[in-house]
């Protein structure tokens, strides 16, 4: 059986806030360690997560990038987009910027274009060729 996983399940394994929850996620984990199930995610899954982990738990990036690498190595997890979700976690810590920015940054790379943003600053820090909107 294949397994599409929310953001919430990583999130109960990561914040250990619901023992039994927190078991639960770590019986499916085994199971696809073992092969037993297949499971998947996709970047808004990273995003959420991310987001959850700096707004309620109020983790620093530093580890909040940490549990995103952790979930990048889930045994048998396949990510839709792994390449730009990795490239993007290597960015955030080399540049101190968050994921969601980093993932951008590294999307239109990949793309070969430019951002076209407001928030010019983080995205100078990435690297990212920015449309001039002051022209």
């Amino acid at each position: 059986m294949k397994y599409f996983i929310d953001s919430n399940v990583f999130l109960r394994y990561y914040s250990h806030d619901d023992a039994a929850q927190g078991k639960q996620v770590k019986t499916l984990l085994i199971k696809a360690k073992e092969r037993k199930i297949e499971i998947y995610c996709a970047p808004p899954v990273f995003f959420e997560v991310a987001w959850v982990l700096k707004s309620a738990y109020s983790l620093k990036n530093e580890e909040i990038l940490n549990v995103l690498e952790s979930m990048l190595s889930t045994p048998n997890l396949q990510v839709l987009d792994e390449d730009i979700v990795r490239d993007a976690i290597t960015l955030a810590h080399e540049t101190g910027q968050g994921f969601a920015d980093s993932y951008i940054a590294v999307t239109a790379k990949k793309f070969g274009t430019g951002v076209a943003t407001f928030n010019q600053k983080h995205f100078s820090k990435l690297g990212a060729t920015l449309y001039p909107f002051n022209d």
